[in-house]
């Protein structure tokens, strides 16, 4: 049975595309089966998908659902999502912050397949001699501008009573933020990690705030468009079923080594240091996770938050009138911001699939 908050005007477009895919069997149906695209890029929330593709597990669920699925790395990030939002991929790895701003904002309407996970430590504010953010006042803070780690700052001086207004923001490049600490002796900067981590670890450096203390609110997603979600449900259930076919192998104690080996050198880094990034890495392990948090009231909360920030910086585009301009739907079924442009839709459909069929196949064991 399908979800009552996936799209009803895709009913009969999903009953008729899994009729297909149920039948298909011959060998000409299989080599005109659908084919779908699936970027991502390089964070430690993503890896998996990398180990999935690698490892022949998206194949085998796309097999399953009579489809193909090309998992395709782009090494830039933005552009990934800029490429996603141009129309070249089907789906993408994103934050949250990034599809309302950049997609959602631009009219490709996005569905939240997955809720990976959050950043639990991974994003953090540092100043140089001080363990006190509030020495943060006055300074110029480096970060790049309008990401994530913008977010992440306005957050950190709201909790003491500051705003931007009180520091001097200065665009950087993430690939500068080490060499800018080292170098030019920035007394304050926002980064991620691995970058965080090696700052860190450099004299004079305090981590002053960072986002375990916004738990939930920087969301790394697989997503992908509702329209082809609609059309072929079977592609949003595979990309599910192999996410979560990963996941339980990363965290098997008997294999998790060998597979966070394989992630951590397809990162380019070892994997003490692939576990560290993962330790400030908030995994929701099981679909039943996906689904506590995506149909509890955080996402609702946090993608308020999101979109008044990302509207006060600009980033709904100059045509926005209010940070609810972009409608976002939540799994109940209820719209944050205008129910007549809902571009951003978060979903407990394709997790409650994995859920379900991860009951049943304990239950025969």
């Amino acid at each position: 049975m399908l979800d009552r908050t996936f799209p009803i005007p895709a009913l009969p477009r999903i009953a008729f595309a899994l009729l297909v895919c149920l039948t298909l069997g011959t060998a000409e149906a299989a080599d005109k089966k659908p084919t779908f695209t699936l970027a991502w890029s390089i964070y430690v929330g993503w890896m998996p998908w990398d180990y999935a593709h690698a490892k022949g597990i998206v194949d085998r669920w796309a097999d399953r659902y009579g489809i193909a699925i090309d998992v395709v790395q782009v090494n830039d990030y933005i552009e990934s999502v800029n490429q996603y939002t141009a129309g070249q991929f089907d789906a993408v790895t994103v934050t949250n912050m990034d599809i309302l701003t950049i997609a959602a904002a631009s009219g490709v309407d996005t569905t939240a397949v997955i809720v990976g996970d959050y950043s639990n430590g991974n994003d953090g504010v540092v100043v140089r001699d001080s363990a006190d953010l509030r020495s943060i006042r006055g300074q110029r803070v480096n970060l790049v501008e309008l990401s994530v780690s913008h977010y992440l700052l306005a957050r950190a001086l709201d909790s003491v009573d500051m705003s931007e207004r009180d520091i001097t923001v200065v665009n950087t490049a993430d690939a500068d933020m080490v060499s800018a600490w080292v170098g030019t002796q920035v007394p304050a900067l926002v980064t991620w990690n691995p970058m965080l981590a090696e700052i860190k670890a450099l004299p004079e450096a305090n981590a002053v705030f960072d986002s375990s203390q916004i738990p939930g609110e920087i969301l790394d997603l697989t997503v992908a468009k509702t329209d082809v979600l609609a059309t072929h449900p079977e592609f949003g259930y595979a990309l599910a079923g192999a996410w979560y076919e990963t996941i339980a192998l990363m965290y098997d104690e008997a294999k998790q080594a060998a597979v966070r080996g394989h992630m951590a050198s397809a990162a380019g880094t070892n994997l003490a240091s692939f576990d560290r990034q993962l330790d400030t890495t908030f995994m929701f392990q099981q679909p039943a996770d996906g689904l506590a948090f995506v149909t509890s009231a955080t996402p609702k909360q946090t993608m308020q938050r999101v979109a008044e920030f990302s509207f006060s910086k600009g980033l709904l585009g100059p045509m926005a009138p209010n940070a609810g301009f972009v409608g976002i739907e939540f799994a109940d079924g209820a719209v944050w911001g205008d129910t007549s442009n809902v571009q951003l839709r978060f979903t407990d459909h394709f997790m409650r699939q994995s859920q379900e069929q991860e009951s049943t196949a304990a239950a025969s064991r």
